[in-house]
């Protein structure tokens, strides 16, 4: 819940008493195996899903059964805390890694919501990251080579991981399969292994297990065109 917060008060000024109510927000803590949903398309949800062991990926899947990667979320992050305005879900939730997610019931949130608008703000603004960053993934698909929605995609990450304090900007444990890893790009597992070479090749990517290492991280911001103004980290904006 700690870094739920940080994340907020990066966007939104929020007073100590605020800050304590959110800290003491209720839920209980699941543990799920990888590869395993947490929650499925059409399910209506009570609480909504905050990331606190792992890594999480929201899908969306087809009538045929075959899913796509829209989102992924990391220590600190609400998979869902639209779900709080919105219920009824279109998406589902799925654990990437082995991770521990704590559920936190709607009643809770919409009771802090109900007392003052400046949890409504920060959860709004929260809401609109996670819309601007899939905006930018939907561009990438359609616009960008695989090898620059891989650059791309690493910078964004880097900085995520770095800002969570799980890791630096140019070095983090990444503990995503390739095969995720080419759903979130829309590529396949061999066209993905090709782009990883061609980044290793010219100087831009060191992999170790799941250690990501990006040692020349201007010139892949210049294959990615990456600009970090889609994470609006701009300053917490007035009350």
């Amino acid at each position: 819940m700690e870094k739920f917060l940080f994340r907020l008060l990066l966007r939104s000024p929020l007073t100590k008493a605020e800050q304590e109510a959110i800290l003491a927000l209720p839920g209980e803590e699941v543990r799920t195996q990888a590869h395993r949903d947490i929650v499925r398309p059409g399910n209506r949800m009570t609480y909504s899903c905050l990331v606190v062991e792992g890594l999480v990926g929201r899908f969306d899947q087809l009538a045929n059964g075959h899913r796509q990667i829209t989102a992924l979320h990391i220590v600190g992050d609400f998979c869902d805390l639209h779900s709080l305005a919105v219920p009824e879900t279109g998406w589902g939730i799925e654990s990437l890694t082995d991770s521990v997610v704590r559920m936190v019931p709607h009643t809770a949130l919409r009771k802090l919501v109900d007392s003052a608008p400046a949890y409504t703000m920060a959860f709004w603004r929260d809401t609109v990251v996670d819309g601007s960053i899939l905006a930018k993934w939907n561009a990438a698909l359609g616009r960008r080579s695989a090898k620059a929605r891989l650059a791309h995609l690493l910078c964004e990450m880097g900085i995520r991981f770095e800002i969570a304090e799980l890791g630096q900007r140019d070095e983090f444990d990444f503990p995503i399969t390739q095969a995720q890893l080419a759903d979130v790009l829309g590529v396949t597992a061999v066209h993905l292994n090709r782009t990883m070479q061609a980044l290793r090749q010219d100087g831009l990517l060191v992999t170790n297990g799941s250690r990501i290492s990006l040692p020349d991280a201007k010139r892949l911001r210049q294959v990615a065109q990456f600009d970090e103004a889609y994470l609006l980290l701009g300053g917490a904006q007035s009350r």
